[in-house]
């Protein structure tokens, strides 16, 4: 899934990212700009010394070359993250956005609820967090199953958190 928890050191607390899933990493890329463009050449190969070289090449080079900005794009646009950190007196969450301000929330942990609305929301299984009298999505960009199973394990997270004793 695309999130990791991390315990912080010598405290009852820990740190969530969340980041959307790429199904093409940057070495995948790289081996389909490849692929695309021999296999793109090879009508080309028989066209060497005719006239209809120069008919191909500008449309075997523009598909490339969208081919490339697409998903570039795709990259910049996915590159949204969210930092949930969890202490004994305060839960932040940041979200980063290309493009946009970075948007921040802050709440006391012991007031925080978490909630998994099945339907009504801009996606299945929508996650939110309340408290601090406002209410913030989490990790809207995960496939459903992974927002039902990061509901189960912030439950569980915030329950720990708070019997977990003082310092």
């Amino acid at each position: 899934m695309p999130y990791q928890w991390t315990a912080i050191p010598d405290a009852p607390a820990a740190s969530l990212r969340l980041w959307p899933y790429r199904s093409l990493p940057k070495t995948g890329f790289v081996w389909f700009i490849g692929a695309t463009a021999l296999l793109l050449a090879l009508p080309l190969a028989s066209q060497l010394g005719t006239p209809g070289l120069w008919v191909l090449l500008p449309f075997l080079l523009a598909t490339i070359c969208g081919i490339w900005i697409a998903l570039q794009h795709s990259y910049r646009t996915g590159a949204v993250t969210e930092e949930l950190t969890l202490t004994r007196d305060l839960i932040t969450l940041h979200r980063h956005t290309p493009r946009r301000p970075d948007q921040s929330w802050q709440a006391n942990p012991h007031w925080v609820r978490p909630a998994l609305h099945p339907t009504g929301g801009p996606v299945p299984q929508y996650l939110t967090l309340s408290g601090n009298g406002r209410e913030v999505e989490l990790g809207a960009f995960l496939t459903p199953e992974e927002r039902q199973e990061l509901h189960r394990l912030l439950v569980k997270q915030l329950g720990d958190l708070r019997l977990a004793p003082p310092p």
